[in-house]
């Protein structure tokens, strides 16, 4: 479905794709900061654990960007065209 020249569908399997790819890069930052822990680099370790947890901020963001779609999709006021 298109509102205002945008296709819902489409921009939903984008932030789906974005989130993917947070979600693997926060995996990489949560395994090299138990790599640099277990090497002795404390604070290697805890910079990418922090990194870890502003991904995780990023990905409950676009969850809530996600959600918001419908909401923002049906509260558009100008046209909306349906594919049949």
């Amino acid at each position: 479905m298109c509102t205002n020249g945008v296709n819902t569908g489409q921009l939903e399997q984008m932030i789906e794709q974005v989130d993917d790819h947070v979600k693997l890069e926060r995996r990489w930052a949560h395994t090299l900061g138990h790599l640099a822990g277990d090497a002795g680099f404390a604070t290697v370790s805890e910079k990418m654990h922090a990194a870890q947890a502003l991904l995780d901020d990023v990905r409950a963001l676009l969850g809530e960007a996600k959600d918001a779609l419908e909401d923002d999709a049906a509260a558009a006021s100008n046209v909306t065209v349906n594919l049949v």
